[in-house]
């Protein structure tokens, strides 16, 4: 449950009402010789104190406004009390909305009328002990105030940071999500639709070479069934639950392009990786393998090369495709850079002579 907050200005300005109240009463009865406390003098108090009801909105208003009540009230010969404090609280909050520099010059020029007020009045130039209370009570009050000011200003700053860092974090989840459910489906439906293509073209001439197909299109919709029911339940769970992809599955991946018809070539072993690169460098080989059935011109065949030197994990994935033009970038380039990226490596795709090459890098940690 929320407060409206009146119900804070509201329980302020009562407590302080009480306080100035009780005080002046009691001090018309304790100290000797001091007249009581009138309903005039009550009333007075009393409207002093309730303009700290609109102080937040007035707040060099209200303080100018109580800070001469109360002086005039001291001036006026009731009983003495502690409505300085109206004033006090006017002034604590100028701080903490204005400014020092606001509150000491307003404070400055109330303490300048006041004492152009008593030269007046008395005729005398000479300032009492009152007056160097007045100041030292000014020095206090915005010094508070300014403290107040810049520790809310601190706490708000770092609330906002960590707004930010978590709806950062949570962007980035969603960036995460999004790149694994595209690879997921991307690759699964391209090598369905090839699949797909195959049992059409030769159903009634090789039902055997059909039937494969049909066999070809289970398989990759499980396996893409698989790995969104685990992306969706990382989504439900808020946890990161899903089991990580790795290199070490990359013969399921080099299999589903060699039943889309390729000749697929691997030239070296990942070896071990660690764990975020092995991932990424899976989802890229993913997602290149899926280029190649996707959008190369007529290719017969790929290369795939793993190169580890000097702490830095080099993948190459290249394909025949003729007339190979340089690609859009989609939300496959694109992820496969992000990807890259993110480990601190680079990911570059572009034409090459008779073909099209991914290739990307990635630094592996501890090694040299």
């Amino acid at each position: 449950m929320k407060w409206s907050p009146w119900v804070g200005r509201v329980v302020r300005t009562v407590v302080v009402l009480g306080f100035v109240l009780g005080a002046t009463s009691a001090s018309s009865r304790w100290q000797p010789g001091s007249a009581p406390l009138t309903p005039p003098g009550v009333a007075w108090l009393a409207a002093t104190v309730l303009t700290l009801l609109v102080v937040h909105r007035f707040p060099l208003t209200v303080f100018l406004a109580t800070t001469a009540s109360a002086f005039g009230y001291y001036a006026s010969g009731l009983p003495g009390g502690p409505v300085i404090v109206v004033p006090t609280v006017a002034l604590f909050l100028l701080t903490r909305q204005r400014g020092p520099l606001t509150a000491g010059i307003t404070g400055s020029a109330a303490l300048a009328v006041l004492y152009l007020g008593h030269v007046v009045t008395s005729g005398s130039f000479a300032l009492e002990f009152g007056a160097g209370f007045l100041v030292v009570w000014l020095v206090a009050v915005i010094g508070v105030g300014t403290a107040v000011r810049y520790q809310l200003d601190a706490l708000a700053a770092r609330r906002e940071q960590a707004d930010e860092h978590r709806h950062r974090l949570a962007e980035q989840e969603r960036l995460r999500i999004a790149r694994e459910v595209h690879d997921v489906v991307a690759h699964s439906l391209a090598m369905i639709n090839v699949q797909a293509g195959v049992a059409a073209h030769v159903a009634d001439r090789r039902p055997e070479q059909a039937k494969e197909a049909l066999l070809n299109i289970k398989a990759a919709s499980a396996s893409a069934l698989k790995d969104l029911r685990a992306t969706l339940a990382v989504l439900r769970s808020g946890e990161d639950k899903a089991p990580a992809p790795s290199l070490a599955q990359a013969a399921e991946l080099l299999a589903h392009a060699r039943d889309a018809g390729l000749t697929v070539d691997v030239h070296g072993e990942p070896g071990d990786l660690p764990a975020p690169v092995d991932a990424a460098a899976y989802r890229i080989l993913q997602e290149s393998l899926t280029n190649v059935v996707r959008h190369a011109d007529q290719p017969d065949h790929v290369d795939v090369r793993f190169e580890r030197r000097n702490g830095t994990f080099t993948m190459r994935v290249r394909d025949d495709g003729r007339g190979t033009s340089q690609p859009t970038p989609g939300h496959g380039l694109r992820g496969m850079g992000e990807r890259a990226t993110a480990l601190g490596g680079r990911c570059t795709a572009g034409p090459v002579d008779g073909g099209f090459e991914v290739c990307v890098e990635l630094p592996i940690e501890g090694e040299a």
